[in-house]
């Protein structure tokens, strides 16, 4: 299933190639646990299933995140989405964009594929509600032509979850 949201389809830059192929060989020796990367001829594109953690609210439920990579990538951060169906969660949309602050105004060029897809399971593991967000009708409303979670003025005030 592919998203609505797509980010800049510029080709990537020779820098952004370099580190993608690099991060991919690192994936491929040591993913990160829980989380299968499916194999593509697509760099600027990664589909990643994610496994809901044991003890969690999501345990033996499967989901999958869209990583789509800039052109400027590590300089500038990857659109990460979940695909439908998205999560139950009180920082994820039901089109599948994610409320957190990596994905945005925290991203560091430090951070790989793997670092980001950990904080996303720590999200999801943190959880103790299964529920939207209490904006989630009308912010999908206002996404829906095609709008890129990247396009959000995010508002990050909660870190319980």
């Amino acid at each position: 299933m592919t998203s609505t949201s797509s980010p800049s389809t510029k080709a990537l830059s020779k820098i952004a190639c370099n580190r993608l192929q690099k991060e991919l060989a690192e994936w491929q020796v040591n993913p990160p646990f829980g989380f299968k990367h499916k194999i593509s001829d697509n760099l600027q594109r990664w589909i990643i299933e994610v496994a809901g953690a044991p003890g969690t609210l999501y345990v033996s439920e499967t989901y999958q995140l869209q990583v789509d990579f800039p052109e400027h990538y590590p300089m500038e951060a990857p659109q990460v989405i979940f695909l439908q169906p998205a999560p139950l969660h009180p920082h994820i949309y039901s089109n599948g964009h994610i409320c957190l602050d990596i994905l945005y105004d925290s991203w560091s060029p430090a951070m790989t594929v793997s670092s980001v897809c950990i904080s996303i399971l720590s999200m999801l593991s943190s959880s103790t509600v299964k529920q939207r967000p209490p904006d989630n009708d009308r912010y999908v409303r206002n996404c829906q032509n095609g709008r890129s979670p990247k396009e959000t003025r995010w508002w990050f005030h909660d870190d319980k979850v």
